[in-house]
């Protein structure tokens, strides 16, 4: 019986604490779009990156 003399106040300061946790990710706007970034993985790169070694190769070819 003496442990809910601890358990209580423990478990609302928890509450208070994951209260105070949601409040403050709504006021820095972590919920305000919540589709973007979910269909941003869909969409396809417009042109894949050069690579290092193949710009190289193809600079120090001549064509005559």
């Amino acid at each position: 019986m003496i442990i809910l003399l601890m358990l209580v106040p423990l478990s609302l300061m928890l509450l208070a604490f994951a209260i105070g946790a949601f409040i403050w990710a709504v006021r820095r706007g972590q919920f305000d779009d919540m589709d973007t970034p979910a269909l941003d993985i869909l969409s396809d790169d417009t042109s894949p990156p050069a690579q290092q070694g193949t710009r190289d190769r193809q600079a120090s070819v001549h064509v005559d």
